[in-house]
């Protein structure tokens, strides 16, 4: 089984997320890259995770 990548599900739920949360989430994201993390980079991983709870929650 293929593991999805976290930029790639983060996509797929973007829709599912309130703006504020989008947003916030984006700036992060774009701040690690910036700094010159990578898209494969646990930190990642882990807004993803906070992004599925909140889908959850709705």
């Amino acid at each position: 089984m293929v593991k999805e990548a976290p930029m790639q599900r983060l996509n797929e739920i973007a829709h599912k997320l309130p703006l504020l949360v989008l947003q916030d989430i984006h700036k992060r994201i774009g701040d690690w890259l910036a700094s010159g993390g990578r898209e494969e980079d646990p930190y990642i991983e882990q807004q993803l995770r906070y992004a599925e709870r909140f889908v959850k929650k709705e």
